[in-house]
């Protein structure tokens, strides 16, 4: 009998049932991120498949849900937090914490709910003797904001365009400096360097609103978004109601941010221009310098018609083999990056801070919390040029050795014999992390 080969069987049609619960895992596994007491089956599935119209009803019952309070309140409890303008705090909160919840969203669902004021306070600003404003919601304010969040984020996110990075789930700082990087490197040399002022400040409220509409047409939601906006801003004896923008340090503001520029980085993408944006701070790389001047120009146009305002003497346009430029805290030239002065100084003055050579701790308690600032630095920096660990390290040394030099009764920073008295292998059996070594360690790996 002529050989027919091995029997080959027919394959087997998946039940039903399993073919569904295959799709429901995948799906749940790409949106892994999401609140699962928000997020059922069933909505995660409109989310791939769309919506007819392509807009989301019903959604602040989600919001004021115990189990989604709850979720949020974790949260905001995980990420700690100063109290707000009632002075209340997390841990006093938490004692009545059953209660709380239940009024708040017994509040939401009967449309009774006000936001209290937000503490306006000031932080340092890297590099600048200006400080930034910082608005801190009270702890109830942050919890709504948080499950507000939970229920809008994933309607948005889906659409967001790829090359935005900043606060997105799964995407950071890192994964848009590599893809700077890449541009530069496929012959994208030029470049807009572009500067919003005072983005967050600055924002139409009605337009903002207007683009979450496009996709939220729940009105008690957007009644709620509205009355974020215009939250009352108290600052030491005075308070105001802004006419414009969201608070920075609100847990909502974000999500509000990235939705009012995604136009933008769709319009971009739309011209061909290739833009790499983080928050409000954004690049366009082209391979001419007609095309990065027509992107500039095109970015004006949008802005303009957004109400939104570039800075004049922070947006540019330069070569990136002649002129620098900076984006999220490297500086790019000619094919090498390294820290900008802002980021330099920001990590001096805390190296600084930690190395004052009047300290009364031990040299290697001292080297074991400097550790902690030079390693989480150097998990950032790494990808700079070697040079920049070589001038760190020696002069980390330095101030170790001043401090061993005033301890022995002597004045000045170290220098001369007190690199023979205390040499670099010295401060190695300490423990002390080297760059330099770190660097060279992270080259061969790669």
């Amino acid at each position: 009998m002529k050989d027919i080969g091995p029997e080959i069987k027919p394959a087997e049609v998946p039940k039903p049932e399993e073919s569904e619960a295959k799709q429901v895992g995948e799906i749940r596994e790409r949106w892994k991120w999401v609140e699962p007491a928000i997020w059922t089956e069933r909505m995660l599935t409109a989310l791939e498949t769309g919506l007819k119209g392509g807009k989301w009803f019903s959604l602040i019952d989600k919001v004021y849900a115990l189990s989604s309070l709850e979720a949020a309140y974790e949260k905001v409890k995980a990420n700690k937090g100063s109290a707000g303008v009632d002075g209340q705090s997390i841990e006093q909160y938490e004692n009545k914490l059953a209660v709380n919840l239940e009024r708040i969203s017994r509040k939401l669902r009967e449309g009774t709910y006000e936001p209290q004021g937000i503490k306006r306070v000031y932080i340092p600003k890297p590099g600048s003797r200006e400080k930034r404003p910082l608005g801190i919601p009270a702890v109830e304010d942050r919890i709504v904001q948080k499950a507000a969040k939970a229920v809008m984020e994933p309607i948005f996110e889906k659409g967001f365009a790829k090359r935005s990075y900043g606060f997105r789930p799964g995407r950071g700082c890192k994964d848009a400096l590599r893809e700077v990087d890449r541009m530069l490197k496929a012959g994208y040399i030029w470049v807009v360097d572009a500067d919003l002022k005072s983005y967050f400040d600055s924002i139409p409220h009605d337009k903002l609103l207007k683009v979450v509409a496009e996709k939220i047409s729940d009105g008690r939601l957007l009644k709620l978004i509205g009355k974020y906006l215009k939250q009352e801003v108290m600052e030491s004896m005075k308070s105001w109601i802004p006419e414009e923008g969201t608070p920075q340090g609100a847990v909502i503001s974000p999500l509000l941010s990235n939705i009012y520029l995604d136009p933008l980085d769709h319009e971009m993408e739309k011209q061909g221009h290739q833009m790499v944006r983080y928050a409000d701070d954004f690049v366009i790389l082209c391979r001419s310098q007609a095309e990065a001047q027509a992107a500039l120009a095109a970015v004006k146009d949008w802005t303009a018609e957004a109400g939104l305002h570039l800075h004049p003497e922070k947006t540019r346009v330069v070569r990136a083999d002649e002129i620098g430029f900076e984006f999220l805290g490297y500086c790019f030239y000619r094919g090498q990056k390294w820290p900008r002065k802002k980021s330099l100084k920001k990590f001096k003055d805390s190296i600084r801070e930690k190395t004052k050579r009047t300290n009364g701790i031990s040299l290697k308690a001292c080297i074991k919390e400097l550790n902690r600032t030079v390693i989480g630095w150097f998990g950032y920096f790494k990808h700079s040029r070697r040079q920049t660990f070589i001038m760190l390290d020696g002069w980390i040394r330095m101030r170790l050795r001043s401090i061993l030099r005033k301890r022995r009764g002597g004045k000045g920073r170290g220098s001369g014999t007190d690199h023979r008295r205390w040499p670099n292998k010295y401060f190695q059996e300490l423990g002390l992390f080297s760059l330099t070594a770190a660097y060279v360690l992270a080259c061969q790996s790669s």
